[in-house]
């Protein structure tokens, strides 16, 4: 993986998901999920959001079949698209990336949370986790 989320301010909430045995997943790496209970890294736009990779990386050599993430915080993630405004909610862009969000994004759940930065296109933004995105919770 590469463009991992930087950790700016430290989360408060986390959960366990299940993940492949040997999957790459550093530390900072977007999640989707993608079966019940079950999570990979964003590949492409509108990813259903879970959290971002918080404990200790994970690699191919590695069996844990569970991984912590986390649900809040606030992390600087790459933009995907044409740069982000101040305020704004930002969706799921693809691999690590993020996306200013449409309506859509809000009904999939690919939202990750909101812009506390003006940023432009393949900069990186500082993102506010939000309960639109990572847990399905209002």
């Amino acid at each position: 993986m590469a463009d991992e989320a930087v950790c700016i301010e430290t989360p408060s909430r986390f959960a366990r998901f299940t993940i492949a045995a040997g999957s790459v997943l550093p530390v900072g790496t977007l999640m989707k999920l993608s079966a019940d209970f079950t999570v990979v890294p964003t590949d492409s736009a509108d990813d259903p959001f879970m959290g971002i990779v918080w404990e200790i990386a994970s690699t191919a050599t590695t069996t844990f079949t569970e991984i912590t993430l986390a649900l809040d915080g606030v992390w600087d993630i790459l933009d995907g698209g044409a740069g982000s405004t101040r305020g704004t909610l930002l969706a799921v862009g693809g691999a690590n990336t993020s996306v200013t969000a449409d309506a859509a994004d809000i009904l999939n759940g690919a939202v990750i949370g909101y812009a506390e930065e003006t940023a432009g296109a393949a900069a990186t933004v500082r993102t506010r986790l939000t309960k639109f995105g990572s847990s399905g919770q209002l």
